[in-house]
């Protein structure tokens, strides 16, 4: 596994990686896509439009950058703008579909396991109304309705169960949502 020595959480999240086939020039060139304060929690590779490239999981957002010799692709997608995510998995790989503001992302080829992860923590923050990473919810979020409550401890539930969250994780989320009431 190479070393890249770009910063200490984006050479964390790049060290999980299986490989960095063809994401090297991107994980370089990472934080010059990032905002002040960001920090890279996860990341992954894989296919976006016509691409391979690199998917950023931060503590604000979802970031696909490809960087090539003749220009760069950035796309984000902010948490508050997610609807929906959906994983589907073939034998080595499979595709992470991100739904946002009226639009469908797909990402393609993307490995099977990281794939998986990045799909969970994504439900997570939808399940929760806050960014992974944070320990509660933002402070202008909306007072959710009962039936929303419920949902939401439901999916935090599914979670725990399915092993994608800690306990910690799992009453850290839980005491979140129920003091958004």
């Amino acid at each position: 596994m190479p070393t890249f020595n770009v910063r200490p959480d984006i050479d964390a999240a790049a060290a999980k990686l299986g490989s960095t086939l063809g994401a090297g020039r991107e994980i370089k060139r990472l934080p010059e896509v990032l905002w002040e304060g960001e920090t890279v929690e996860m990341l992954a590779t894989g296919v976006y439009v016509k691409g391979n490239g690199l998917l950023a999981m931060t503590n604000l957002r979802l970031i696909f950058l490809k960087h090539g010799i003749t220009g760069q692709q950035v796309e984000d997608f902010p948490y508050g703008k997610i609807s929906s995510v959906q994983w589907a998995s073939g034998l080595l790989a499979g595709t992470l579909i991100v739904f946002a503001s009226g639009n469908k992302a797909e990402i393609k080829q993307v490995p099977k396991q990281v794939g998986k992860d990045f799909a969970d923590k994504l439900r997570m923050h939808i399940a929760t109304g806050s960014t992974p990473g944070s320990p509660t919810a933002p402070a202008a979020a909306p007072v959710p309705q009962q039936q929303d409550v419920a949902q939401r401890l439901a999916t935090l539930d599914q979670l725990r169960g399915a092993g994608a969250i800690t306990d910690a994780e799992y009453q850290d989320r839980r005491t979140a949502i129920i003091n958004s009431i």
